[in-house]
């Protein structure tokens, strides 16, 4: 179906539903590269202004890729929750952004809701926000997950302890997550990115974090963020896997690309089940996304990257898993120039994920040839906590020196939790203060002396 807008006598013509969300997509390199994007501010603002009229129905009949050529298309048409869309199915786009803007989107509300929407809806909606509305209209949804203790509760925010080593050296990485514990990070997961993808050495890390939880008795989860095949060969040989990790994508082709599909996660996620290992609960898929991973292979379809971030959470979803995380500005400026793209996109993924009904996380990053720096990672910290991020990631230093990225820090978490009174996981803070490492209000005590205490323990 072809979309209009005619502005001061000039008419904007736009192909498809596919185009109208690319033309209506604020600034951002990758769709510039890709050669979809507004070729002005006023074709921008006319693309928004049709987009607002579309209503949610079109969605279901007009799909941004053709349901015969995609597997993902297919799973979020054909899981499509139509009494959950019954609320919100006479609204258009505009009219739907209103209503998330409004008392009347509770968070019950929206947790009622949220199956009802489809990707591509959410996305629309995005892109007619400004980012206080991204901000007021995610914190508003609440998404709460749990496998040895509990993410997500209002009032609280996680951190992965992110403890990466250039060689995967045992010791370095256990010094890397005694940094984290004593700063009072790792509620998350303790999640090592390794370097080798020998499964020799990826046991011997799971090896490694299995008894690190277990020697301190903490109520958090590990993961080696290994190939989902490399997993699942380990968990045939009975090594201790908590969660199941997995790189999405929005497409068929993208998800191709990192050598997965559909069929490929269930069976992930039935033998990430299997295992029993979760205390608190039965979530234990980690996904990791990132706008721009479809483009960069050659599998967007012609459809803008932060639409397609949308329908990657619509994958993730289909898993229930316990930990997804945008790694918004990690695949470099050809995608997210600077600072500025890089702080809008974090605010978009994390709304859409948050209103589709996802645990959603950002790495708020950055490479080192973008144009941005930490300051702008210290803006896009704060917007986000006041968004109600579920969790983001603690680096030493901020400054991964396996991935050659620059994140945030055990101490960035610490300035957000004073500036916005946010806790941990309930059973992670209970932990600290059993272990003197906080306070019974969860602040920390500052106990330098439990340091060798700990490192002992771990290094006999």
């Amino acid at each position: 179906m072809v979309y209009r807008h005619v502005i001061d006598a000039t008419s904007y013509v736009f192909d498809d539903l596919r185009d109208l969300l690319a033309k209506a997509t604020p600034p951002r390199s990758g769709d510039r590269l890709a050669g979809i994007a507004a070729d002005s501010a006023q074709q921008m603002i006319a693309a928004r202004i049709a987009l607002a009229d579309v209503p949610l129905k079109r969605f279901l009949d007009e799909t941004v890729i053709a349901y015969e050529d995609d597997e993902v298309t297919r799973l979020i048409v054909d899981t499509h929750d139509r009494s959950a869309f019954e609320a919100i199915s006479a609204l258009t786009v505009g009219a739907f952004r209103d209503w998330l803007l409004s008392d009347a989107a509770t968070a019950e509300t929206l947790r009622q809701v949220s199956r009802g929407v489809t990707p591509e809806m959410a996305a629309a909606a995005s892109k007619l926000m400004r980012n206080q509305d991204l901000i007021l209209a995610a914190k508003k949804c609440e998404v709460t997950t749990r496998f040895r203790n509990t993410i997500g509760l209002r009032g609280r925010m996680s951190v992965r302890l992110q403890p990466n080593h250039p060689f995967d050296d045992a010791k370095g990485i256990i010094a890397s997550i005694l940094d984290g514990l004593l700063l009072g990070s790792g509620d998350a997961c303790i999640g090592i990115n390794p370097a080798s993808d020998d499964p020799a050495v990826i046991g011997g890390l799971l090896r490694l974090l299995d008894e690190v939880i277990a020697r301190l008795q903490i109520p958090t989860q590990g993961c080696v963020l290994t190939h989902v095949t490399t997993t699942l060969q380990l968990i045939g040989q009975g090594l201790p896997v908590d969660l199941v990790f997995q790189s999405i994508a929005g497409t068929e082709a993208a998800n191709r690309s990192f050598g997965v599909d559909l069929a490929l996660l269930k069976q992930a996620h039935q033998a990430g089940l299997s295992l029993r290992r979760g205390t608190a609960g039965t979530n234990v898929m980690y996904f990791e996304t990132g706008q721009g991973s479809a483009l960069s292979a050659n599998a967007h379809h012609g459809v803008d990257q932060q639409t397609l971030e949308a329908r990657a959470y619509g994958v993730a979803r289909a898993f229930d898993p316990l930990l997804v995380n945008s790694v918004v500005g990690f695949i470099g400026p050809e995608y997210l120039y600077d600072g500025k793209e890089i702080i809008r996109a974090g605010l978009e993924d994390h709304f859409c994920g948050k209103l589709l009904g996802l645990p959603l996380g950002v790495d708020i990053c950055y490479t080192n040839h973008a144009e941005a720096d930490q300051d702008d990672m210290d803006n896009l910290l704060t917007l986000l906590a006041a968004a109600g991020v579920n969790f983001i990631m603690g680096v030493p230093g901020a400054d991964d020196v396996m991935l050659n990225y620059q994140s945030t820090s055990f101490h960035d978490a610490l300035y957000v939790r004073d500036l916005f009174g946010l806790k941990r996981a309930p059973e992670f803070d209970d932990w600290l203060f059993r272990t003197g490492l906080a306070d019974a209000g969860g602040r920390l005590a500052g106990n330098g002396n439990l340091l060798p205490d700990f490192a002992s323990r771990l290094l006999a």
